[in-house]
């Protein structure tokens, strides 16, 4: 029976603000149940497993991903929108970094199309993409090295692993700026290296 007060909404909310403190992976249902002062076994009239509570965290997570990525650049286009674009990103995974992990695991494919977060995000990231002039198969690569060099800067931010001096910010605005132009430079890339190969 469940838990007066208990929702699923409550639960994986409490879930996913656990793991901004404790971190993704040390999310588990009994530290959860602590939390609300309860049985493990009052959780699962919520939750089928741990599992399904991660996969639920991780799509709470992914709709407040994109909801602030698209507030940041609702009309904007090009190199504004590319910026907005990684501001947006790099606070999130800033703020709040057990949600960021979590929209980092892997959701079954089944899952994840009929997902608005998900469909939002590859809208999102795509239109923006495709104001470069990017098709596919490029569109995929550019997604594949934009997703790598944000979140690759954003976990050595997090850990702790920038120790020159250098302003972390300054170097993040020009790696961002370097995204503009290689993705301006995109086509003219390929072609030549079409020609040389």
């Amino acid at each position: 029976m469940a838990r007066a007060g208990l929702t699923t909404e409550r639960v994986v909310e409490a879930a996913a603000d656990l793991a901004d403190s404790v971190g993704f992976g040390q999310v588990t249902i009994s530290a959860l149940a602590r939390g609300f002062g309860v049985k493990d076994a009052s959780l699962y009239s919520h939750v089928r497993n741990l599992h399904d509570l991660r996969t639920r965290v991780a799509l709470l997570a992914a709709g407040e991903f994109i909801d602030r990525v698209n507030a940041a650049v609702t009309g904007r286009a090009g190199k504004d929108a590319l910026i907005a674009f990684a501001d947006a990103y790099r606070s999130f995974a800033l703020e709040r970094p057990g949600r960021y992990e979590a929209t980092q695991m892997r959701i079954d494919p089944a899952v994840a199309v009929r997902t608005s977060a998900y469909r939002r995000t590859v809208g999102t990231i795509g239109a923006m993409l495709r104001a470069y002039g990017l098709t596919e198969p490029d569109l995929t690569d550019a997604v594949r090295l934009l997703r790598s060099t944000l979140h690759g800067y954003c976990a050595l931010e997090a850990n702790g692993g920038f120790g020159a001096t250098r302003d972390v910010r300054t170097s993040w605005d020009r790696a961002v700026e370097a995204l503009h132009f290689l993705l301006e430079h995109w086509s003219s890339a390929v072609s030549e290296e079409e020609r040389d190969g």
